[in-house]
């Protein structure tokens, strides 16, 4: 889709096309264009350009253009509406789950896709999951759909992603095994969560390492797994996914545990320079902890 919007932009702006990000998201049938960090483009421009990727794409209903990188506790955006239906929500669907979103109001990237659906994959029969950042469910729902969890308890500090990941449990018929939480994921943790899960999930880079103890707080046994979603500068040489397991090393040892295994990968860019990372780490409680 990225080269179509360029090709777009091309034909539509002429030169001036050049400075259109060629990153495209298509969200059920909203499009989602990035306004470049450098560059003049005006709102106008983007409106054209809108107007003509409608013709092209019969499947996209409306056309907006993300202002902002994603700020605040809620972890939202700041759009505009350039063409096509006023509607900021919309059915996305992913691996075989529907999900009810409003790109206004939550986060939403369908470039979290195979992350969502490698996650599940690791999940064993059995296992209790707490995600401590789960938005509208994606994650915890597409485990609850290709795994076979006891339990998710799925958190989110968000009121509007809380309220649909409540619709989108019922949605895919996965009450009783996706438990929703709305609060600060550190507080519902120390609250209700001690001691309960086999495996945590924290998608949120802004808050993974600084929310580590409550993580450790919420596996139930001396050992579990923790996936750490990081940024970090992106280097040619490789080191940043040495700097990434470090981090995470730091942050357990400090919590009186022991990181025994960790894997790294890259899930994607989110801009010049910086990658979100992940860590899948295997931690163990040290001896003589109570």
């Amino acid at each position: 889709m990225g080269r179509l919007l360029r090709e777009l932009a091309l034909r539509v702006l002429g030169e001036r096309g050049r400075l259109v990000w060629s990153r495209l998201e298509i969200i059920g049938d909203i499009a989602v264009i990035k306004k470049p960090i450098h560059g003049d483009l005006t709102v106008e421009e983007f409106r054209l350009l809108a107007e003509e990727l409608l013709k092209v794409v019969p499947s996209v209903r409306s056309v907006w253009l993300s202002v902002t990188p994603v700020t605040g506790p809620h972890k939202t955006r700041g759009y505009i509406h350039l063409a096509g239906e006023p509607r900021s929500w919309t059915i996305y669907r992913e691996h075989g789950c529907s999900f009810k979103v409003d790109i206004t109001r939550v986060f939403i990237t369908p470039r979290l896709g195979y992350e969502h659906i490698r996650v599940a994959k690791l999940v064993g029969e059995g296992e209790v999951v707490v995600n401590m950042f789960a938005g509208v469910g994606t994650f915890s729902i597409i485990i609850a759909k290709h795994s076979k969890p006891s339990r998710v308890h799925s958190i989110d500090v968000n009121p509007d992603a809380y309220n649909l990941m409540v619709e989108n449990i019922r949605l895919n018929r996965v009450e009783g095994i996706v438990i929703p939480y709305l609060g600060d994921a550190a507080r519902v943790v120390e609250e209700k969560l001690v001691g309960v899960a086999d495996r945590i999930l924290m998608p949120l880079p802004d808050l993974a390492l600084e929310y580590t103890p409550q993580a450790l707080l919420a596996l139930k046994g001396p050992r579990g797994f923790i996936h750490f979603y990081l940024h970090l500068k992106a280097d040619k040489g490789g080191e940043f996914y040495r700097r990434a397991v470090e981090m995470v090393r730091s942050r357990v040892e400090s919590e009186g545990w022991s990181l025994l295994n960790a894997k790294t990968r890259v899930v994607r860019k989110v801009g010049p320079g910086l990658v979100q990372v992940v860590v899948d780490a295997e931690v163990e409680r040290s001896r003589g902890m109570a």
